[in-house]
């Protein structure tokens, strides 16, 4: 069974909610004996290795918990920054990856890489899970590689702030070692997403591009229906029971209690699918189900603070897209808008635990509209993917060498694109694809213009997160009460060792220690499963017995996702029930005026003032500017009418730009300059910055090659289409190219 969705919290493997296909059809009865009797020693033998598989484990859990819980990265590292040591210490620390056996050295000179894990109940090392994987694709690449790991224990006194100031460091860490490469490239997963924007922002010169990969930004945001998890917190009451949490663990916050929230999720795949399919298919699949279980069963701890900050802030809160987010003293306030460099974002329709929405709909929350993106000299791109579950973003192979290589591998092109909102589409090549030489792997990146009403249309309206914030009211409300009158009786009652005891006694990690050497009633079970796999008799698939075991497994988990079905309908109405209820916002103090996203955009007398000051400083360079200038505003002008950004052309610059002798022409970093400020002159007046050519160019050499150097740049993807036809004609009459040369009498 393919996994249809995953996540950081849990891994969920589950159909489309739709009608299932058809089970294959019971066997005629009745059977031969000699069959029964095969099927019987297979099931049996394959009970008790998967029984040993339970039992490895048990052990690999207690063995990595012994050994301090280390990152579950498959690459050797060192350790570059060690945050615990800092003024404000975190349990974070920065590691340089080191290039295994077949990948190029590092390029000192490339743009490094970071990559940033969630800290969300497990331990770091997702973003490093395989080779196939994100930091697989930078060394692949020959970039250096980064890491930003946590440690399993909280810092005493530890805060997000603390956090988020670590990460800064490390950053500017990272800027300081390569000095001559272009600022590094920051992946944020899932919730690495949401700390990576607080660092951007409140450092925007430390970081270049950002890939936010499954990062849940507008935590209201889901379509009916599909998105339950977004209505827990107000079914609980708000944030309370994170604070008791807290207070019951002794001022520590146990990991655990995220995983076990998330395997809820899916009843089907925690309660059967997954050892279902382990038992089924144990003679091939134990390696795998070991190595991502080392991940899952890492379960690490946070202090009461940094938990109550993200609830209340966040999950609940859905602060950091409205800018309301602000630092401990009041001094700084978290402005998405402060960042400058690209922004990518990696979602797909088949994460359950981050659907496209949440990842997307802070753009929306932002800007009014595209022209307020590129006021802002913001580019932000989107890319979706049509199924791929929350954990496959991470570590799918399929993923890492489609989407992730080709996000990564278009960096310049995607730090060249003029300021907007773009979404990135990845096809297939194929051999007769015009300008096929130029395109680097066997997809073919795009970057397609789209609007604020194209992200809009992703939802299916926002009306409904109006009732979040009668929710958002109510979970204050209670915070507030709880914190008065209850959080001290609760802290009176905690002590450390009764902490320590419920820790262990949590359902993540007793079912491992149960099934483990330590349990010394499983003594006999490794000398069987070995004698087991000596004698081993597997059946095929095709077995009618095992074709009857499938279809009574295929009922299970239908049964179990309808449960799951009615379930999360029933959440969904009794959210509605109550939050939408007028009363109950008028008992809060919300009237309908006050209910609904809060205000997030600047004032209009701001955009025109900005809108204003803007125009008056790019006056000057319609009728000034250099070669490059000219020629960049020439090849703009006669791109596609569709105006997508193509990697062909941009590759074949790049070459065009690396053949060519130093000093004869602009550095890449000077040709992306100038196409941004070009772009900027265009769209604020197309036929101004066409008639200002001639002023640019004098000499018409120099406009005949800048001509002939547009046309071939554009026929990387191709002829030139109608419409580029009809501009270049154009462009060649305002330049005088049109008319024949004079030819000089001999005296």
């Amino acid at each position: 069974m393919q996994p249809a969705a995953t996540g950081c919290y849990g891994v969920v493997f589950s159909p489309a909610r739709s009608n299932m296909t058809q089970p294959p059809a019971l066997p005629a009865w009745p059977l031969p004996a000699g069959a029964a009797f095969d099927y019987g020693i297979d099931a049996w033998q394959r009970t008790i290795l998967t029984w040993d598989l339970l039992r490895q484990r048990g052990n690999q859990y207690l063995a990595h918990e012994h050994s301090g819980q280390p990152p579950v990265l498959v690459f050797d590292y060192e350790m570059v920054l060690d945050a615990r040591s800092f003024p404000k210490p975190a349990n974070y620390a920065l590691v340089r990856i080191h290039p295994p056996a077949g990948c190029p050295a590092p390029d000192a000179t490339m743009r490094p890489f970071v990559v940033i894990d969630p800290r969300a109940g497990h331990g770091p090392g997702i973003g490093g899970f395989k080779m196939d994987s994100e930091i697989g694709i930078a060394l692949k690449f020959g970039h250096p590689c980064y890491f930003v790991m946590f440690f399993p224990q909280p810092m005493p006194g530890q805060t997000i702030e603390s956090v988020c100031a670590a990460e800064v460091r490390f950053l500017q860490h990272v800027n300081e070692l390569h000095p001559q490469a272009d600022k590094p490239f920051v992946i944020g997963n899932c919730q690495g997403g949401w700390a990576l924007l607080m660092a951007a922002s409140l450092a925007p010169g430390a970081v270049g591009p950002l890939l936010l990969a499954g990062s849940p930004i507008s935590y209201w945001a889901g379509v009916e229906g599909k998105n339950p998890m977004r209505y827990s917190g107000g079914l609980l009451g708000g944030t309370w029971m994170a604070s008791m949490a807290g207070d019951i663990g002794h001022g520590i916050f146990d990991g655990a209690y995220l995983v076990n929230n998330f395997e809820n999720l899916n009843p089907s795949n925690t309660y059967w699918s997954k050892l279902y399919n382990l038992y089924a298919k144990v003679d091939t699949e134990g390696e795998r189900f070991l190595e991502f279980e080392k991940w899952w069963g890492g379960h690490y701890l946070m202090n009461k603070e940094e938990m109550e900050w993200i609830t209340q802030n966040l999950f609940v809160g859905n602060k950091l897209s409205s800018g309301q987010v602000q630092s401990f003293d009041g001094k700084h306030r978290v402005d998405l808008r402060n960042i400058r460099t690209p922004i990518m974002v990696f979602a797909s329709w088949g994460d359950n635990i981050t659907p496209p929405q949440q990842a997307l709909n802070w753009i929306a929350d932002l800007y009014d509209s595209v022209d307020d993106i590129r006021l802002n000299e913001q580019t932000i791109v989107y890319c979706l993917h049509e199924k791929i579950g929350h954990l496959g973003i991470f570590v799918s192979a399929g993923v890492a060498q489609r989407e992730t290589s080709e996000l990564a591998g278009a960096l310049e092109l995607v730090d060249a694109l003029p300021p907007g909102l773009y979404e990135a589409l990845i096809t297939d090549t194929t051999p007769d694809m015009p300008g096929l030489e130029y395109v680097q792997g066997r997809y073919l990146i795009q970057f397609a213009p789209r609007t604020i009403d194209d992200i809009l249309a992703l939802d299916d309206g926002r009306q409904d997160e109006q009732a979040f914030e009668v929710a958002r009211r109510v979970a204050e409300i209670n915070q507030q009460l709880y914190d008065q009158f209850a959080s001290p009786l609760v802290k009176a009652l905690s002590s450390e060792p009764m902490a320590a005891w419920l820790r262990q006694m949590n359902p993540a990690r007793a079912e491992r220690r149960w099934f483990s050497d330590a349990n010394p009633a499983l003594w006999w079970l490794k000398g069987l499963a070995e004698a087991v796999r000596a004698q081993r008799r597997p059946l095929a698939d095709e077995h009618p017995l095992r074709q009857a075991e499938q279809q009574v497994s295929a009922h299970i988990e239908q049964a179990l996702d309808q449960y799951r079905d009615l379930r999360d309908e029933a959440s969904e109405r009794l959210f509605k029930a109550l939050y939408e209820s007028p009363w109950l916002a008028a008992a809060v103090g919300l009237d309908a005026q006050r209910r609904g996203r809060p205000a997030t955009r600047s004032a209009s007398w701001e955009q025109d003032e900005l809108r204003r000051l803007k125009r008056e400083e790019a006056e000057a360079h319609f009728e000034q500017g250099t070669l490059l200038d000219a020629w960049a505003r020439l090849l703009l002008y006669v791109g596609r009418e569709e105006k997508v950004a193509d990697e062909r052309p941009f590759n074949l610059l790049r070459q065009l730009v690396q053949r060519a002798k130093p000093g004869r022409v602009p550095t890449l970093a000077a040709v992306k300059a100038a196409l941004k400020r070009q772009a900027f002159l265009l769209a604020l007046d197309e036929e101004r910055a066409l008639a200002a050519l001639p002023q640019l160019v004098p000499g018409m050499e120099e406009r005949r090659r800048g001509y002939e150097g547009a046309r071939l740049v554009v026929s990387a993807r191709g002829e030139p289409t109608p419409y580029q036809e009809q501009r270049f004609r154009r462009v060649a009459a305002v330049l005088g190219l049109d008319k024949p040369a004079r030819v000089r009498k001999r005296a």
